[in-house]
């Protein structure tokens, strides 16, 4: 499913959110930024990465390494060739790996992020676990994913929109139905932001929070390892 939205993911993406993304992107930057402060030679892990967005952004502000790692070779070809347009391509490896079971030893890196990926995971529990697993003592998770919008009317409105509009958007410009079937499906099934919250507290993490952005459409949360 992946593969076959892989040539138009980028544009979708973009277009179905009015760029919103972008920006949600830079406030997990942002909050990654924060934790790497006084942190010597550090090093970031970007899973479920895709074609690479957040990675890209990461490096470009954070000027740090980072490592793309994604299970669909399309998406990180794509993913590959606009590091490299960037020139960041020497700083941003691009690993196809199974997130469940990350080619990685424990207590390398000192931030690991996923955006818009922990939901499509067999296991969400298990992809935090390994996220903790991969990170160094004290390092930090961050997980930028859609959630529940919190505001009156307006949850209701963006509902419609995203269970009954951009299906068809999506279906109609991508030319693959199913992959916009399964993204409001697959946000419905995700747990919200505090029973992610909580989630994360079972698998070990500490100082566990989040923000919600634009109104609780999407959510970040962070734990510490």
């Amino acid at each position: 499913m992946f593969a076959e939205i892989a040539p138009r993911y980028d544009f979708l993406n973009h277009f179905l959110s009015v760029s919103i993304d972008r920006r949600w992107r830079k406030v997990a930057v942002s909050r990654a930024g924060a934790s790497l402060a006084g942190k010597a030679n550090p090093i970031c892990l970007d899973l479920c990465s895709g074609t690479g967005d957040l990675a890209i952004e990461l490096n470009r502000g954070l000027n740090v390494p980072v490592v793309a790692s994604d299970f669909c070779h399309p998406m990180l070809i794509r993913g590959l060739e606009k590091a490299r347009v960037a020139g960041q391509d020497g700083f941003i490896p691009f690993i196809e790996a199974d997130s469940l079971v990350l080619p990685f030893g424990s207590d390398v890196f000192d931030v690991a992020c996923v955006a818009f990926g922990l939901r499509n995971l067999e296991s969400a529990e298990s992809g935090l676990a390994e996220m903790k697993r991969v990170l160094k003592p004290g390092g930090m998770a961050l997980i930028l994913e859609f959630s529940r919008p919190v505001v009156p009317v307006f949850r209701q409105l963006f509902e419609f929109y995203f269970h009954h509009i951009l299906p068809h958007l999506g279906a109609l410009i991508s030319g693959q139905s199913t992959a916009y079937r399964y993204l409001p499906t697959s946000v419905r099934r995700f747990p919200a932001q505090r029973e992610l919250a909580s989630m994360m507290e079972s698998v070990g993490f500490r100082d566990v929070g989040y923000r919600n952005l634009s109104g609780g459409i999407a959510a970040l949360h962070w734990g510490t390892k």
